[in-house]
């Protein structure tokens, strides 16, 4: 079986397994989700969750974020980890937004980049989910270790990984593969004692079996 082959077998699989997989972060519109996904590095999607219900009461647009103390946002996104970096890259990016996007959130990969705290995985995040703009594909833990031991690419580095996936899967279904891949990786391939006897994809897998645990 081919790279290609695989990736299409991957998605039909995993099409079937997960058909409501979406991304796990509360949001209700694109600001929303851009602050989540900052705050996701290095947290779960849970515990953001938890921090962003109370913070999305508070601030409702851009200029909300700026216009709050340093020291109250930290104390909303404490326990997100990192919550100093943090809050100084969410105020920055927000200032950003205010002063050239009129507070909205840009609808490019390029714009998106040039704010503060948003690398191309916060960037595809938001393109993908709030917009339904496939540019690239997420390369989050989850997917950096499914698509290696699916065989999909030989890269560690999540830019190349997303080069390997992007001539791998098609492009209407960017968004929707690094969903699949994430909700794989929390319900059946975790990190540590992946759940190989029971995986959809253990028939295709060639690390079905062989993951030290």
């Amino acid at each position: 079986m081919t790279r290609a082959e695989r990736a299409e077998a991957v998605c039909q699989i995993l099409a079937r397994t997960y058909p409501d997989a979406h991304c796990e972060l509360d949001y209700t519109n694109p600001l929303e989700l851009l602050i989540a996904t900052i705050l996701s590095a290095q947290c779960t999607d849970k515990r953001v969750n938890i921090v962003t219900k109370d913070l999305f009461r508070t601030c409702h647009t851009a200029a909300d974020y700026v216009a709050l103390p340093q020291e109250q946002l930290e104390d909303f996104i404490k326990t997100a980890g990192f919550y100093r970096s943090k809050a100084k890259n969410i105020k920055a990016c927000c200032q950003g937004l205010v002063e050239k996007h009129g507070g909205d959130v840009p609808r490019t990969m390029d714009d998106l980049t040039a704010l503060a705290g948003v690398g191309r995985k916060t960037a595809n995040v938001v393109l993908g989910n709030a917009y339904d703009i496939n540019i690239g594909v997420v390369v989050d833990t989850h997917v950096q270790r499914l698509s290696a031991r699916l065989g999909l690419t030989k890269h560690a580095d999540p830019v190349k990984i997303e080069q390997d996936l992007m001539k791998l899967v098609p492009q209407d279904k960017w968004t929707l593969f690094s969903h699949w891949l994430i909700w794989h990786g929390r319900r059946r391939c975790y990190a540590r004692k992946p759940d190989c006897p029971g995986c959809e994809l253990k028939e295709i897998c060639p690390s079905a079996g062989k993951v030290k645990k």
